[in-house]
């Protein structure tokens, strides 16, 4: 079983930066795809950021531009730094983890979820 866990949220004003962590227990993390997703209030799960085992990564257009997606597996740690935020930012950033290398997009595609962290925007 893996439990993620995420860190780095708050409140940040608009043109801001804010860093997300998200930390795997598990041994087999470094062949495990990571991903961020995100859910704002009545919306949707949107998908946000993704990274391969073999480091190949793929954002979403939201995500384009102003987000990148790291690891490091030493520390069996996926980060997420988001600059140039706006308000249509402010959500729950969840951090999951897939079962294979390859990287994937969709909610389904992956087996593990950490319980979240919410990134308020303010104008």
């Amino acid at each position: 079983q893996v439990q993620l866990v995420e860190s780095g949220g708050g409140l940040v004003q608009a043109g801001g930066s804010l860093r997300l962590s998200c930390a795997a227990s598990g041994r087999t993390f470094s062949s495990y795809a990571m991903g961020w997703f995100r859910q704002a209030p009545g919306k949707e799960r949107e998908f946000v950021a993704a990274i391969s085992g073999v480091g190949s990564r793929y954002y979403g257009d939201s995500a384009k531009g102003r987000f990148t997606i790291s690891r490091e597996d030493a520390k069996s740690t996926v980060y997420l730094q988001m600059n140039s935020l706006k308000p249509e930012d402010t959500a729950v950033y969840y951090c999951a983890g897939r079962q294979t290398w390859q990287l994937g997009y969709l909610s389904n595609d992956y087996n593990y979820w950490g319980q979240g962290t919410q990134v308020t925007v303010s104008s």
